[in-house]
């Protein structure tokens, strides 16, 4: 009794491989007997063709027929998403969005895949994504083989998930528009890292204090406020407002003032402007948590017991 026909290209046929090896695997774990649906596969001109038959009188139609549906839509979607998902995001990315290089479409794929897969630091939001395309999928194939014994998949894919496509397509739009703006940020920090090689430094060194948030004080070296009305910021204010309206102007006072080496004591490196100004200023910027300026502008670190180190340029 046939049950079901899968046709996929013949340059598919790993996958048809593939998928015929999970169906396998899949049917067994029903335990409805053995080889009570036998798989077979055939080579049909360009095309590949997967089997199901129901082996009579062992074989029910409705005691066994929708549990086997249930797993063989569940191993298409699978396949969907971990061997075609890649292609079909590649295949918006060129034909919709008309991006060549080989760069950036590599570029856009990752913004691409932490947005379906997830990315490390959010494995477990990446695994509920994952599953709820993986439902949607088996759904839908589910539904279709519960009434038509024949699916010839990239027809079916094209054709019929349209809300998964248009899953698809909403990320890569959204991609597109971090990868561009990210280039446009690359750009700018490239930039302002030039400007700051060749301008010679003002002063010999800067603490950036930073109390949390967008609370940020400047000090010289002596520890006395500095004040930027001394220098000379015209071409500096320029440059960002002709590029970017950068909002960080903590940036831009630094790079007015111009310290050979500027010591950034924070209790939060990871964040944002920081991140920047290392960036920007390279080797010549540190990152200190502990030393006696901290201890005494920042306080304690979290868990350090009372104790404290003193930096060299404490």
């Amino acid at each position: 009794m046939k049950l079901f026909s899968i046709t996929l290209m013949s340059r598919e046929a790993e996958m048809a491989d593939m998928l015929t090896g999970n169906m396998e695997q899949a049917l067994a774990h029903l335990h409805i007997g053995k080889d009570i649906v036998q798989l077979s596969k055939k080579e049909l001109g360009p095309n590949v063709q997967i089997n199901g038959v129901g082996v009579l009188p062992v074989f029910q139609l409705g005691e066994h027929a929708d549990m086997v549906y249930r797993k063989v839509a569940e191993c298409i979607a699978d396949l969907i998403l971990l061997e075609q998902e890649d292609g079909l995001v590649q295949k918006m990315i060129q034909t919709d969005y008309g991006y060549h290089d080989k760069d950036d479409i590599e570029a856009i794929l990752a913004y691409c895949r932490q947005m379906l897969h997830g990315a490390e630091d959010a494995h477990e939001q990446g695994k509920t994504t994952l599953l709820r395309r993986k439902n949607r999928l088996t759904d839908a194939f589910h539904k279709y083989l519960q009434e038509h014994t024949d699916l010839n998949l990239q027809g079916f894919v094209r054709f019929r998930l349209h809300e998964y496509l248009e899953e698809l397509r909403e990320v890569v739009e959204y991609s597109i528009d971090e990868f561009v703006m990210d280039k446009q940020y690359q750009e700018f920090i490239s930039l302002l890292k030039y400007f700051v090689y060749i301008q010679e430094a003002k002063i010999p060194v800067a603490h950036l204090i930073h109390q949390g948030g967008n609370d940020f004080t400047l000090l010289g070296d002596n520890l006395e406020p500095i004040d930027t009305s001394d220098f000379d910021a015209t071409l500096t204010v320029e440059m960002i407002e002709k590029d970017i309206n950068f909002e960080d102007m903590i940036v831009s006072t630094l790079i007015t003032v111009s310290p050979q080496k500027i010591f950034i004591h924070t209790r939060e490196p990871e964040v944002q402007v920081i991140h920047t100004i290392l960036q920007i200023f390279e080797q010549r910027a540190e990152v200190c948590s502990y030393c006696k300026l901290c201890k005494a502008l920042l306080g304690e670190p979290k868990g350090s017991g009372g104790a404290f180190q003193l930096g060299e340029h404490s």
